[in-house]
């Protein structure tokens, strides 16, 4: 019986014992751009900073429990309205449909990063 070599031997363990951070690092931008869409976009207007809901829209803080709602079913909301939601259809793209689902579907809300300021916008007068 042919031994391992002990240094592969440990190359190996680590290499298994170390999970690929790269897909965990994308599912983490893509929520987070998405929060930042939520902001940006005029979603929190009606369903309140962070998802919490408002008197105007529902909050979406447990979508991720809905296991009946597709990821189809979300993308056919946010593109195309229902009920009292108008559709974003026209000012969305499908990238940014797909970060806004990322983040609706996280189960800890992230973050959005903060606002950049508008460059146009006159400085503040002292």
């Amino acid at each position: 019986m042919k031994l391992i070599h002990p240094l592969l031997s440990m190359s190996l363990i680590a290499v298994l014992a170390c999970p690929a951070p790269a897909a965990d690092s994308k599912k983490d931008e893509s929520e987070k751009a998405g929060a930042a869409l939520f902001r940006d976009k005029g979603c929190a207007y009606c369903h309140g900073a962070g998802a919490v809901g408002t008197k105007k829209a529902p909050p979406l803080l447990d979508l991720w429990k809905d296991k009946n709602l597709s990821t189809e079913k979300l993308n056919d909301q946010i593109l195309n309205g229902g009920q009292k939601m108008p559709p974003f259809r026209d000012s969305l793209t499908d990238d940014e449909v797909a970060d806004l689902v990322a983040y609706l579907r996280a189960k800890k809300k992230p973050e959005p990063p903060p606002a950049e300021s508008d460059p146009a916008a006159p400085a503040p007068q002292q």
